[in-house]
């Protein structure tokens, strides 16, 4: 058996201690989809933990958002067959997506835009494109929270943290 280090412990205390007062803060400031930010942060975490992946992740998860409100919207107003208006609006819209993210890699983090479209569309799709509310909004502000409060923010204070540990 892997013997624990105090690293481990650090993160684990940072782990145990910061997302559970998103989830209890989330609905006292509105948003209802507060575990958006775990599943974002865990994304973050394995593209690397990086800060300076930080800015083009949350633009890539906030571009996603924007993709699944478009993809309901799109097959809101066409009055084909629902299957083919799933498919032609996922072809459509998946491939820009690769491709407008391929061309400006340094704004947008590709595999960020598919979680934040397949996240968006899981939650928002059961509502239907009419009842979706403010739904994208509190969405959007999880993803933000998943990347700078739980990602960005528990890396620093687990990196303060194991500095007070080694005496910097």
């Amino acid at each position: 058996m892997k013997r624990l280090t105090r690293p481990v412990w650090t993160l684990a205390l940072c782990i145990a201690l910061f997302p559970p007062i998103w989830a209890v803060l989330a609905p006292y400031l509105g948003v209802q989809t507060g575990a958006v930010a775990l599943i974002c942060a865990g994304i973050y975490v394995a593209a690397g933990n990086e800060k300076k992946h930080a800015l083009p992740m949350s633009l890539g998860f906030l571009a996603g958002d924007f993709w699944a409100v478009s993809a309901l919207w799109i097959m809101d107003k066409l009055s084909w067959n629902p299957n083919l208006e799933l498919f032609a609006t996922l072809f459509v819209l998946g491939g820009a997506a690769v491709l407008i993210a391929s061309c400006l890699p340094r704004v947008f983090y590709l595999p960020a835009w598919l979680s934040g479209w397949a996240i968006g569309l899981t939650v928002l799709a059961p509502a239907g494109f009419g009842a979706i509310g403010t739904l994208p909004l509190q969405i959007g502000a999880a993803m933000l929270v998943g990347v700078w409060y739980v990602g960005v923010g528990v890396d620093a204070i687990h990196k303060l943290l194991r500095g007070k540990e080694q005496g910097k």
